[in-house]
């Protein structure tokens, strides 16, 4: 672990006192900040961006379709989209044997469009 040099820390205590309690008072709530770091964890894997991406526009998927399309197993395609079901994103419909899964709003699509349009 490196060193930190005495030099490199801020000696000031706070600047700017006042805009620093101005930006404070802005900050969400932090049930609103906890989601957020949430729904970020989930976009932070690779995995269930694509599955994201796949229901995008509205489609249905099947958890069979789906492991299909990531090459991957259903039991890991069914934690992913379990995972993603428990944090309220996508909601799911049982028929007979299958589960189907959809985006449960439009915030992920437009926060991956706005991606896309980003960084494309």
């Amino acid at each position: 672990m490196s060193k930190i040099k005495t030099d490199d820390l801020c000696q000031v205590r706070c600047f700017n006192t006042e805009l620093v309690t101005q930006i404070r008072e802005t900050f969400p709530s932090e049930d609103t900040l906890e989601e957020m770091t949430v729904l970020f964890s989930v976009l932070a894997d690779r995995s269930r961006v694509k599955i994201l991406y796949a229901l995008r526009n509205g489609d249905e998927l099947c958890v069979c379709d789906i492991a299909a399309m990531l090459n991957v197993k259903i039991a890991t395609a069914s934690h992913h989209l379990r995972k993603m079901r428990d944090l309220k994103l996508l909601k799911y419909r049982n028929d007979g044997k299958l589960a189907y899964y959809s985006l449960k709003d439009r915030r992920v699509t437009d926060i991956l469009s706005y991606s896309l349009r980003e960084l494309i």
